[in-house]
C-alpha cells in the first residue's frame, strides 16, 4: 500500500478516536459519567472492528487481486462478528445508557461519511 493511502488510513482512525472522545466528554460533562462511558463505549465499538478491517487491508497490499478480494470479505465478516461481540460484552456492563452509546457508535462511524465528501 502506497505512503498515500496508509496516510488516509490512518487520518480516518485518528479522526474517529478525536470523534469518539469528543463526544464522550460531551456526554460526560452533560449528563455525567454513566452516559460518557456509555457512548465511549458505542464509539470503541465501532472503531475496533474498522481498526481489524484497515489492518486486513493493509495487510493485503500489493497482493494479486484474488487475495485482496478474499482479504476484503474476511475483513468485511471479521468486522461483523467483532462488532456483535463488542455488543454483546457492552450490554453486559451494568447501567449502560442506550442513546448515548448509539450516539457514540452512529459518530464514529460518520466519520467514514465525512471523508468521502471531504474529498
Amino acid at each position: 500500500m502506497t505512503d498515500r493511502k496508509l496516510s488516509t488510513v490512518s487520518k480516518i482512525l485518528s479522526y474517529q478516536v478525536l470523534i469518539i472522545m469528543i463526544i464522550a466528554a460531551g456526554f460526560a460533562f452533560v449528563g455525567g459519567w454513566q452516559q460518557g462511558l456509555s457512548s465511549a463505549l458505542g464509539g470503541v465499538a465501532a472503531f475496533i472492528p474498522n481498526l481489524y478491517f484497515a489492518l486486513r487491508i493493509v495487510r493485503s497490499s500489493g497482493k494479486p487481486a484474488r487475495k485482496i478480494v478474499n482479504s476484503f470479505y474476511a475483513g468485511e465478516s471479521g468486522k461483523l462478528l467483532l462488532t456483535a461481540a463488542l455488543f454483546i460484552m457492552i450490554f453486559k456492563v451494568p447501567n449502560i445508557e442506550i442513546i448515548p452509546l448509539l450516539a457514540g457508535y452512529i459518530t464514529a462511524l460518520s466519520v467514514f461519511w465525512f471523508a468521502l465528501l471531504m474529498r
